[in-house]
């Protein structure tokens, strides 16, 4: 094993191996970062109404200002991946996530359509540095074993943090009088954390929690360098060779994600589940506020926190399913992960077609709940298909398309609502989407099962 006599050289009585209580604590900690990432990019769905008054915005409009986030944010993530698995992960996670609350803070001075777009897309360009990062950093901390309900767990704070940021926006902004103040806490708020987790990440080597298990990396010996800036690899190269180099090995992973088909079924399925999961997200909070007259607090926090909790109760389920589905059988996961979105299908519908208020939250309750059973496994399915040396590349190409798809949706459905057709309809409409990407994860489950039955038959000769 290498060894470095770098500063960045951290010593083994200092930092925790993969295993033990530091592997959860990890989640921990990063559990409070995505719920300022979901919170400060939901807040503004929450305030959507008010800036469409305020400003005339259409609901195009402010479908743009809604899905500005989502497109940068996609056409920065392979770069993000690529970046993820050649330098430092905890310093893409803290450096991105000071970039987007700062960003977010500076939304408080917006005042025209293209400040907000032009400020969205900044939060988004923030943000998207922080999945790739992240889920590599608790794959390296969690085997097999253990990492769908270590994903599954963290995926709880997405659900925590867009409730949060739905009612904390509508509460403030009523409050307050001034739907300003919302992004100045937020981002402030955000900062502050990340300055109190800079003294308590850690990073871990590559791969660290399977070699582990496997007897290849033993427990006793001296832990990786932690690299930082001035030892990542990138900036050992130069800035411009460094970049040259993440684009080449990002396309290059391009182009193996294009020959393995289940890894491409996943990355389809999830642009089809963002498609969706953005169209309620969105647009939610003024469908609530539109039809059932509630005010803003109430319409940001009804809009979420069924939806969200249930979500929350279903990834928890759907984690600890798929990791003794995942055991059983190569593709279990994504097996799990269709049951959800069948699951949820007629609950989407029914958001649509019910006249009462109290049906409709019954209705997104139980999508919620079938949609944290898939959104509990995204990575964690993703990953029993790709090399681990490329996670971050996958996790970035997956959000690239994924987030493509969520902004589509957003700005698609004020569109549609624009040419006359009713909110209801264009919600229920999306039903049928939930039903092909499960017949695509079906379909992906078959081929991981065949392809890990020819690895397991070429073994044996």
């Amino acid at each position: 094993m290498q060894r470095s006599d770098s500063p960045s050289q951290v010593s083994p009585a200092t930092t925790p191996r993969a295993g033990g209580w530091y592997k959860w604590a990890v989640v921990g900690m990063l559990w409070f970062v995505c719920f300022f990432n979901y919170a400060d990019r939901q807040a503004i769905a929450a305030v959507l109404p008010v800036l469409g008054e305020e400003f005339a915005f259409t609901k195009t409009q402010q479908g743009l200002i809604a899905s500005a986030f989502m497109w940068v944010y996609a056409l920065s993530a392979p770069l993000a991946g690529g970046v993820g698995d050649r330098t430092s992960r905890k310093m893409l996670i803290l450096g991105g996530l000071y970039v987007w609350s700062i960003v977010t803070g500076f939304t408080a001075a917006c005042s025209k359509l293209w400040h907000f777009v032009l400020v969205r897309g900044a939060e988004g360009f923030g943000e998207t540095f922080y999945f790739p990062a992240s889920m590599s950093l608790v794959s390296d901390y969690h085997s097999k074993r253990t990492r769908s309900r270590a994903m599954s767990l963290h995926q709880t704070s997405v659900y925590a943090g867009t409730v949060g940021g739905a009612w904390f926006a509508g509460w403030m902004t009523v409050t307050t009088g001034d739907w300003r103040w919302p992004f100045v806490v937020l981002g402030a708020g955000g900062v502050v954390l990340g300055l109190v987790l800079a003294f308590f990440i850690r990073e871990p080597q590559r791969n660290e929690a399977e070699r582990l298990e496997s007897g290849e990396l033993g427990a006793s010996e001296p832990d990786t360098v932690h690299p930082t800036i001035g030892t990542s690899q990138a900036a050992q190269q130069g800035f411009v060779a460094g970049a040259l180099a993440t684009f080449v090995d990002v396309m290059r992973f391009g182009l193996e994600l294009a020959m393995n088909p289940p890894a491409l079924l996943l990355v389809l399925a999830f642009c089809g589940a963002n498609f969706v999961a953005f169209v309620f997200i969105t647009w939610m909070p003024t469908f609530l506020r539109e039809q059932y007259d509630l005010d803003l607090a109430s319409a940001g926090f009804a809009a979420t926190i069924y939806m969200q909790a249930a979500s929350m109760v279903g990834a928890i389920v759907g984690g600890l399913l798929a990791d003794s589905w995942g055991q059983r059988r190569a593709g279990g996961r994504s097996l799990v992960q269709a049951l959800g979105l069948i699951a949820g299908a007629p609950f989407i519908y029914w958001v649509g077609v019910t006249p009462e208020l109290n049906t409709v939250l019954i209705a997104m309750t139980c999508f919620g709940f079938a949609k944290g059973i898939y959104d509990s496994n995204i990575w964690a399915s993703l990953y029993d298909v790709v090399p681990a040396e490329s996670r971050g590349k996958a996790v970035g190409f997956t959000n690239m398309i994924g987030w493509i798809g969520a902004g589509v949706g957003a700005t698609a459905f004020g569109y549609v609502v624009d040419r006359g057709y009713t909110m209801n309809q264009t919600l229920s409409s999306t039903a049928v989407i939930y039903v092909g990407i499960a017949g695509l994860l079906i379909v992906a489950s078959l081929l991981a099962a065949q392809r890990a039955g020819r690895g397991g038959a070429a073994a044996s000769r």
